[in-house]
């Protein structure tokens, strides 16, 4: 009887956790390390998903629990800084028509609801553990774990994020680099009123929004050029947020009532990355934010790591042979959809820091959802 292959999931998060449950319904034998011991299942306010990141859950076998955890809408709104509403416009069905255009959700729910998929999966999960050394031959991976065990694996997959020790391990030199904006994020109760996304441009930040996460939450952000962490110490995060939002009308004196634990609140630079060539270095492939990375301003962040997870699952699902052909047709299929919205992703908050007032954000955004519209 012929072994089935083996894979080592190095990564814990969005794009880790779809690849592990889709090789596992493919029936290929997975291991996951993720390095935190909590799988990070309370980290992060909320999350914004669009029906291409939809469709992905939907063949996870979990959209249902997304739906009935999030809060479904199909429109944004553009609002002046003091709640006047200038715009509304209907958002694109990425994911089809079947599926709404976008979801609010808070962010540690959908990670639970991934981790109960992956352990309903059969995967092995291993908790506070990271990969220390990869030795690669033609024929696989022997992984030396920070335990002291070890293992072999026919490939290895790194999911393990921005700062990817697994990237620069197998001599991939690309990194993060700053775009020059920053945002502060929390969640809070939802006022009755609001039912879809709201941007505020203008005012003392870039962008201020909030985004619906379920019938009684929401999570809201404000945008700004990036400062000095260093000058920022954690204990302050709520009163500089308030800074911020105190000057927005509309329902955001009633969510800045509730910026008050600094302990809720979230300050994070804006990156970008793209790993330019192969996303692969023999049996190693990387996928989600440890191959590409941009600003949240397209809200596709979570999407195209959810995509390379399918994509790189159904390309290995269906191949005789895993070598360096397979790898290189993963990455040719994916660049062409990731390029675009990076390089949009940057050019929109490039434009803001710019001053750039005749910018044609709705076409450039229309252009790169219409994209995404068709199959990964």
């Amino acid at each position: 009887m012929t072994q089935p292959r083996t894979v080592l999931v190095v990564g814990g998060g969005a794009a880790g956790n779809a690849v592990t449950i889709l090789l596992r319904r493919a029936g290929i034998a997975v291991d996951l390390i993720e390095a935190r011991e909590d799988w990070n299942a309370t980290a992060g306010s909320g999350i914004t998903l669009q029906g291409n990141a939809l469709r992905v859950l939907r063949a996870l076998g979990v959209w249902d629990q997304v739906q009935a955890s999030g809060f479904g809408f199909g429109s944004v709104g553009i609002t002046a800084p003091d709640g006047t509403v200038l715009h509304v416009q209907d958002d694109l069905r990425t994911g089809g028509d079947d599926l709404p255009a976008t979801v609010g959700m808070q962010r540690s729910r959908l990670q639970r609801i991934l981790i109960e998929a992956v352990r309903a999966s059969g995967a092995s999960v291993r908790l506070g553990t990271t990969a220390g050394t990869l030795d690669q031959d033609a024929d696989g991976v022997s992984v030396r774990f920070s335990d002291g065990t070890e293992g072999r694996y026919d490939l290895v997959v790194a999911a393990d994020g921005l700062g990817s020790a697994t990237r620069a391990a197998i001599g991939i030199t690309d990194k993060p680099e700053p775009t020059g904006m920053a945002i502060w994020r929390i969640a809070a109760p939802r006022p009755t009123g609001v039912t879809r996304t709201d941007l505020a441009y203008g005012g003392p930040a870039y962008i201020a929004g909030y985004c619906p996460t379920s019938e009684t939450t929401l999570y809201a952000y404000v945008v700004e050029a990036n400062r000095d962490r260093a000058g920022i110490p954690p204990e302050s995060y709520a009163r500089e947020m308030r800074r911020l939002t105190r000057h927005y009308g509309g329902f955001w004196p009633e969510i800045t009532e509730h910026i008050t634990d600094p302990a809720l609140v979230n300050y994070t630079w804006f990156d970008r990355m793209l790993v330019e060539g192969s996303w692969h270095r023999g049996r190693v492939v990387l996928v989600g934010d440890a191959a590409h990375c941009c600003p949240p301003t397209l809200a596709q962040g979570a999407a195209m790591s959810l995509e390379d997870a399918w994509v790189l699952s159904q390309m290995l699902a269906g191949a005789d042979a895993w070598d360096d052909v397979l790898f290189q047709a993963y990455h040719d299929r994916r660049i062409g959809r990731v390029r675009p919205v990076v390089e949009a992703s940057v050019q929109i908050g490039q434009w803001q820091l710019d001053g750039v007032r005749d910018a044609d954000v709705p076409g450039l955004m229309g252009r790169t959802m219409t994209l995404l519209r068709e199959l990964p």
